[in-house]
């Protein structure tokens, strides 16, 4: 897609963009029923934080009051990304502890429960327009947002491109970008966490289908009407296709508003700028960042091995200055000296979507392309360590999902019942605590 050939001027040679992750949490009891004292909880972290050495920021409300979302900020190396997120995970799991509540880690609750949502402008309005049934899937749903570096200044707040950004930071922002899209199904595959949804195994990948959704396949979710605004978008060919989408979004947004009832005169209300009117699995951030949104919410240990994927991949495609060159009919990563052939969008966002959404790393689909991603990335050092964690030792995919339909298997009718789904979550709770607690460790909040 013409990003360019040959070593990029202006560009370092094996230079890493740093990488920075935000992961939302459930706030659950000490029984793993849901609990709305986001607010007690952050103001804690905020408060302790400053003792330790760590950002208060770093804790903030998300669109329900039984949400907290963790952020670690842009880190150069894999290891001070788990050093940075670990940290944050850990002080927040102890100040929760000391007010009686527990992060659930997963991207949806098993047990149905009904959200309760911030009465702010931005969440009003965004319920106002979407309604508010629909609405509920947002706070019902979990996700993990990866951050990758783009060249300093690459955005600006009219333009969404900046037009002073060099020749090589366009080539390398549509290059990410093109990856991010054709890396999605990927996402979506590996990263599957709890299987139920609302008391149901629906055998689905359950926060894709219930908060991104699909029209063509029937997923009712939040986006499902506004595909504009929540759906994989194709490929990038020039930094107007990237302006235009973004112009474009913002356009849809307000004849939402309108068409709802709402009045888009009002939409300054919820908004900082064109950025924030945005959720699509792949978008880009005011925060200069390429922004990955297509991962639930998980164990530390996949967000980590799924991070070093894709940063291994983002590496070799800007250290080589591969182009990005689209295949009709290809379902698989291949490169040579000069490109990286990747799915079509018709594979990436349609049938590879399909698959990782239903039968994920079981299909010998996805399974296949899984394989070509890793071994396009063929990394070296700490990077490969975090990614073998994505396999078990018969060279089968690792899921979270898998692990908990062996222990939780559901019942004839694809339910489960609340005691089980309330171990599920304690369970869950319990290993977020082990794993973090087997990192280094930290003096109390407070």
């Amino acid at each position: 897609m013409g990003e360019g050939e040959g070593k990029a001027d202006g560009m370092e040679e094996n230079h890493k963009r740093r990488m920075g992750l935000e992961q939302e949490f459930l706030l659950v009891d000490e029984s793993g029923r849901p609990s709305n004292r986001a607010d007690e909880l952050i103001f804690r972290c905020a408060e302790a934080a400053p003792s330790e050495g760590i950002e208060p920021d770093n804790f903030s409300k998300e669109c329900s009051r039984g949400m907290v979302e963790v952020k670690t900020a842009p880190a150069n190396t894999l290891e001070e990304l788990e050093r940075e997120y670990m940290a944050n995970v850990s002080f927040a799991i102890r100040a929760g502890r000391e007010l009686g509540l527990r992060l659930y880690p997963l991207a949806t609750y098993p047990l149905p429960f009904e959200p309760s949502f911030r009465e702010e402008p931005r969440y009003e309005l965004q319920i106002e327009t979407i309604g508010r049934e629909r609405f509920l899937d947002a706070g019902r749903c979990f996700g993990v947002h990866l951050h990758v570096e783009i060249e300093a200044d690459a955005m600006d707040p009219v333009q969404v491109v900046s037009p002073n950004v060099s020749p090589a930071g366009v080539r390398e922002l549509l290059g990410l970008y093109n990856l991010a899209t054709a890396l999605d199904p990927a996402l979506i595959a590996l990263t599957r966490s709890c299987p139920f949804y609302e008391g149901c195994a629906t055998g689905l990948a359950a926060r894709t289908a219930f908060y991104r959704g699909s029209e063509e396949f029937g997923w009712d979710g939040v986006y499902s009407e506004m595909p504009e605004l929540g759906s994989l978008q194709p490929y990038a060919e020039e930094a107007g296709d990237l302006r235009d989408r973004q112009l474009g979004g913002h356009q849809r947004w307000r004849e939402a508003m309108d068409s709802a009832g709402v009045g888009s005169d009002s939409l300054h209300k919820m908004s900082d700028g064109i950025f924030d009117i945005c959720w699509r699995p792949v978008r880009l951030s005011p925060h200069g960042t390429v922004e990955l949104r297509g991962l639930d919410s998980n164990h530390p240990d996949t967000i980590l091995a799924v991070s070093a994927l894709v940063q291994a991949a983002a590496d070799r495609l800007k250290n080589e200055n591969l182009s990005i060159e689209p295949v009709e009919g290809l379902r698989r990563f291949e490169a040579d000296e000069k490109h990286l052939f990747v799915p079509d969008f018709e594979g990436v966002g349609s049938e590879l979507f399909f698959a990782a959404a239903t039968e994920g790393t079981n299909a010998p689909m996805v399974a296949a392309y899984l394989d070509s991603i890793i071994e396009f990335a063929a990394p070296g050092g700490s990077a490969s360590g975090y990614i073998k964690r994505l396999k078990n030792e018969d060279g089968s995919y690792r899921t979270t999902e898998a692990e908990i339909l062996a222990s939780h298997p559901p019942s004839e009718d694809s339910s489960i019942g609340e005691e089980e789904g309330l171990e599920l979550v304690r369970e869950a709770c319990d290993k977020l605590e082990e794993r973090v607690a087997a990192s280094e460790p930290v003096t109390n909040p407070g």
